[in-house]
């Protein structure tokens, strides 16, 4: 199973079938919070959903296409990043990631970013990170901000929430812009 050790306090794991149920009490105990910004929340409804759902994941993962791994807080699981999408024919990858509510604010999800950018650079040899989020989402806007993103534009109702388009910012980072920041 695939693991990226952020550091003391966080863990990334690769989902298994044993963990559908403890994810869905994660999506389901921040439904409020997460339906905002992720369009497929409100259509999880049972922990079983998650047994077809967890090994499409895995098939893309073992396909080399992507992964979602939980974040483990201190043990607990307490969100999900990984890549949405590895394009390897232009050696790029769009970054995908939420987080508990009452987690947010400990620059865990910086941290995991961080971790992901790392491993997409320096051991999957990608050469660009993408990060999509809502125009208004500020939390989720504020990661590749931090991290050195450039922005790079705005796609126009590039999303639809709860039957409203929304506008989306792109960020990207490249390989060499990352190790000129982050060395």
């Amino acid at each position: 199973m695939f693991t990226l050790k952020v550091d003391k306090e966080i863990e990334l794991q690769l989902f298994q079938l044993h963990h559908a149920g403890e994810l869905f009490y994660l999506v389901d105990t921040n439904r409020h919070h997460l339906r905002k910004w992720l369009p497929w929340v409100d259509s999880i409804v049972s922990p079983l959903q998650y047994h077809e759902i967890i090994p499409m994941w895995l098939r893309q993962f073992s396909e080399e296409k992507g992964f979602n791994t939980g974040i483990r807080y201190k043990g607990i699981l307490k969100g999900a990043a990984g890549f949405n999408e590895i394009d390897w024919a232009n050696s790029s990858a769009s970054i995908g990631y939420y987080l508990a509510a009452d987690t947010q604010g400990k620059g865990i999800m910086t941290r995991v970013a961080s971790a992901l950018i790392h491993h997409a650079f320096y051991q999957l040899g990608l050469n660009r990170i993408e990060v999509r989020c809502g125009t208004k989402n500020l939390k989720s806007r504020a990661i590749p901000e931090r991290l050195g993103f450039t922005k790079e534009g705005t796609i126009r109702d590039g999303e639809k929430i709860h039957g409203k388009f929304h506008d989306l910012v792109v960020y990207g980072m490249l390989a060499k812009d990352w190790t000129r920041l982050h060395t």
